[in-house]
């Protein structure tokens, strides 16, 4: 039986509500060092839908555990016939006004480094050059046995070739790239080993039930210990994957400012919860500032 990962839950009635100023914010940038944490939330306007948000992908579909994907092959099959298929939109997302004022802030000597719990490197795409990718990356595969790294293009390319035809319409795209398909519409969808020794392949992601490498982890809180400030974006903080590093600058007597319409898991640790869309609250800040912000994507590879 598939259980439904712990993904969720409830904001206690004693946290501050959000504010629409984003003085504090503009004034821990132009003071510069911070570390920015980034959410789903930064993405969605990149059309990425995030997890819990108003929409958020959870309401209808839960996603693939660490320890599924290991102990079932129909499982795998149904994780790659999606995902193959989400890969088609997923890969072709750009970068938004959110991702592009980012990139203006490091250009600018403003950050100390970002830290993203996404997936879809568009950090990368609008130009920001320091990114620890928390989770991963969904354009890398890994295989399980040998550990061998392969471009997603050449899995998708291999994919296509094994399952001419596939073209089933998704009821909708996930934050992890997952394309929503029934089991009749995954049918008897080919999957591959690994080119070098034959194993089980894998997107190089975390998946939830997963750990995030210790050497990562180490790496982003010595970032949160060399920091100014903190700068959540675009995140719930409902997973300690990113709520750790909220706690940790807390602990430390480091301002921690989120920016995120719905109130999130680190509010009671947050100088400041700013509820505005990311896109248009990075835009103004850029203003704020006079950071020019470049539209130009570019290749993350």
């Amino acid at each position: 039986m598939r259980m439904r990962p712990t993904l969720s839950w409830t904001p206690a009635d004693d946290l501050p509500p959000g504010t629409t100023d984003l003085e504090p914010v503009a004034d821990a940038l132009s003071a510069g060092g911070v570390l920015v944490l980034s959410g789903a939330g930064i993405s969605t306007e990149s059309g990425i839908p995030d997890y819990r948000g108003e929409g958020g992908s959870l309401t209808r579909h839960t996603p693939m555990t660490y320890q599924e994907f290991t102990a079932d092959a129909r499982a795998r099959r149904r994780y790659w016939a999606r995902s193959h298929l989400g890969w088609r939109t997923f890969g072709r997302a750009r970068p938004n006004a959110g991702h592009r004022a980012v990139a203006a802030f490091e250009r600018h000597g403003l950050l100390s480094g970002v830290i993203t719990q996404n997936v879809d490197r568009l950090h990368q795409a609008a130009g920001t050059e320091d990114v620890v990718e928390l989770h991963g990356s969904l354009d890398r595969v890994v295989c399980l046995s040998c550990g061998a790294l392969s471009p997603r293009r050449e899995l998708a390319r291999r994919l296509e070739e094994a399952n001419p035809g596939f073209d089933p319409v998704a009821a909708g795209i996930n934050p992890d790239g997952d394309a929503d398909l029934t089991d009749d519409q995954v049918g008897d969808f080919r999957v591959l080993p690994c080119t070098v020794c034959g194993g089980i392949l894998k997107p190089d992601v975390v998946f939830f039930g997963e750990a995030v490498p210790p050497a990562r982890v180490e790496h982003c809180r010595a970032l949160v210990r060399e920091a100014s400030s903190l700068l959540v974006l675009g995140s719930s903080l409902t997973v300690m994957s990113g709520l750790r590093f909220v706690r940790q600058a807390a602990q430390a007597e480091k301002p921690v400012l989120i920016v995120n319409r719905d109130p999130t898991r680190g509010d009671r640790h947050a100088r400041t919860r700013v509820a505005l869309p990311l896109g248009a609250a990075l835009t103004s800040l850029a203003d704020l500032l006079g950071v020019p912000v470049d539209g130009r994507a570019v290749d993350p590879a």
